[in-house]
């Protein structure tokens, strides 16, 4: 989702550093290694709400409401 897999476009790489920018905004307690790992929202989801004490369901809405317009 956030991490490099090698033959990006310079274009698929700086959007890629920006979600991942704006999702350490948005969840200040991720780290950039948390994010690089991330594979899809579903990894998200778990990470958050494992981290923060909301609920799994709660966790997926945030990481849905968050994706809406974002092309990953």
């Amino acid at each position: 989702m956030f991490g490099y897999q090698g033959g990006e476009s310079l274009e698929t790489v700086t959007r890629k550093k920006a979600y991942r920018t704006a999702a350490r905004e948005r969840w200040n307690f991720l780290t950039s290694y948390d994010l690089t790992t991330v594979k899809n929202a579903a990894q998200l989801s778990a990470l958050i709400g494992g981290r923060s004490s909301i609920t799994d369901a709660q966790a997926e809405g945030e990481v849905a409401a968050w994706m809406v317009g974002k092309q990953f």
